[in-house]
């Protein structure tokens, strides 16, 4: 049997399950907190649980690796998750279908601006050409973003980490920018955080209403959708 703690600790991570039940219980205590506080913005549960299983995973020597051993039960949940998002753009969809115009116009303006800002942006800061594509697409979900800078020759890994920062970012503080700015349709909210910050985006959307939330994930996979097509044009015209 283990004797001192860090045996503990050695003898519990040999178990998927710890790093499942860690992360469960490090997301609810996220959201325990971002409730109780009065829901600020800074105390975004996404933000809190990645910072807490961060510090843990430092504290306590282990890699990533081994906590993804047991993560990978959650990760699989997220391809369900996506595609349960089809269920209230489905029962909002006369509401889309009247909005077309409106969609497609903000589809191709926030497009263009989040991949332009995000240029100019590391260009100012003189990044490389590899952080400049792996910049790029960091409004888009992972999975699409990366592919996207994996063929302009960015590195995968590195606009994975850019997607995650942006969708936490947006997640955060999109909403208190919308309320400045006095933007208060749901739609508008929704399509706006599901452009900007893809999947962390749009589960705060979904926190507001359905509307918000349906148009959202509208948002999340038209972008995926107009980034790969638009990028590699914008690029090339800027080579």
């Amino acid at each position: 049997m283990p004797e001192t703690l860090a045996d503990i600790w050695v003898y519990l991570a040999a178990s998927p399950l710890l790093a499942l039940t860690m992360t469960l219980v490090v997301y609810q205590g996220a959201q325990w907190l971002y409730g109780r506080a009065g829901r600020p913005a800074l105390l975004n549960p996404v933000l809190i649980s990645v910072i807490s299983l961060v510090a843990i995973l430092a504290a306590t020597g282990t890699s990533y690796q081994s906590y993804f051993e047991g993560a990978q039960f959650i990760h699989f949940l997220l391809g369900p998750a996506t595609v349960a998002l089809a269920i209230p753009l489905f029962r909002q969809f006369e509401k889309v279908r009247r909005s077309a115009l409106a969609v497609l116009a903000s589809l191709l303006l926030g497009s263009l601006t989040a991949m332009g800002t995000a240029l100019g942006i590391g260009y100012v800061l003189g990044l490389d050409h590899v952080s400049l594509v792996s910049l790029a697409p960091k409004s888009v979900t992972a999975p699409v973003a990366m592919g996207i800078a994996e063929k302009l020759g960015g590195l995968p890994s590195l606009t994975a980490v850019f997607v995650i920062v942006t969708g936490i970012l947006g997640g955060a503080l999109g909403p208190v920018l919308l309320d400045r700015m006095k933007i208060g349709d749901p739609a508008a909210r929704g399509f706006a955080l599901g452009a900007a910050s893809h999947g962390i985006g749009t589960a705060r959307a979904l926190q507001e209403s359905e509307v918000a939330g349906a148009f959202s994930g509208l948002a999340m996979g038209l972008n995926a959708l107009a980034t790969a097509i638009l990028l590699p044009l914008f690029w090339s015209f800027l080579s």
